[in-house]
């Protein structure tokens, strides 16, 4: 759990012995940091909404404190997986420059899509609706690291953490959040999880034919990916 929080926050967390088997466990309980993410963004929405804010205003402030507290990997994740979907050329052409680190216009559009989408959303939702998308984008991390899901390149974060997650652990989580949606929003709750679910696995499965595997950078496109999914359903609940 520390090395989980050391990873996915800001907060000052050091871990010097860092394993295979202390990764596995990172990933595995990566929805709870989201759960975690999740409350402090409601709470900061609940306090911006008392204080007068602009209901727009409040949803890009939360946006990019979430951004600050999370370092800006998976929105960076999100830029260069779009950067390497878009880019024409062999895997090793797409995976270059996914590593360069520069933004391209793949990337510009997803970013304004997805922060856009997000901040729009996050303050017409009820604040179980906000930790239930957290949640669910750190679970994506749980799915794209599935047994049987291999690593685009033989180092990096993907090498480390692809292939680690039995099948019964990324069916507990999901099964969980499946359920929890229900109790934010009978039906749009479920729904929520399952369309994340499902973008999620045509995420991986594009990736896996375009790159070879997955990347840390494919991690925090899914991670952007299913929370705005989510949140996107659960902002059509009445």
């Amino acid at each position: 759990m520390l090395l989980a929080l050391s990873w996915l926050t800001v907060l000052p967390i050091s871990v010097s012995d860092v394993d295979g088997r202390a990764a596995r466990r990172a990933i595995t309980w990566a929805p709870v940091v989201g759960v975690l993410l999740g409350g402090v963004a409601a709470a900061v929405l609940a306090g911006l909404s008392w204080l007068g804010a602009p209901p727009l205003l409040a949803g890009f402030l939360v946006v990019g404190g979430l951004a600050l507290a999370t370092r800006g990997m998976h929105l960076d994740g999100l830029a260069d997986t779009a950067d390497g979907l878009g880019c024409y050329g062999p895997p090793e052409r797409a995976l270059a420059v996914m590593k360069d680190g520069g933004a391209g216009p793949f990337a510009v559009v997803a970013l304004i899509v997805v922060l856009g989408a997000e901040a729009v959303a996050l303050p017409s939702v009820s604040a179980g609706a906000v930790v239930l998308a957290l949640a669910v984008g750190r679970a994506a991390f749980v799915l794209c690291c599935a047994r049987g899901v291999p690593a685009a390149r033989p180092e990096g974060l993907g090498a480390l953490v692809a292939g680690t997650q039995p099948v019964w652990v990324v069916v507990g989580w999901w099964v969980v959040l499946a359920v929890a949606g229900f109790f934010v929003a009978p039906v749009h709750g479920p729904v929520a999880v399952v369309l994340a679910l499902g973008l999620v696995l045509v995420l991986i499965r594009h990736t896996r034919r375009r790159f070879g595997g997955i990347t840390g950078d494919v991690l925090g496109a899914a991670c952007e990916t299913a929370s705005v999914a989510a949140l996107a359903v659960c902002a059509m609940a009445p």
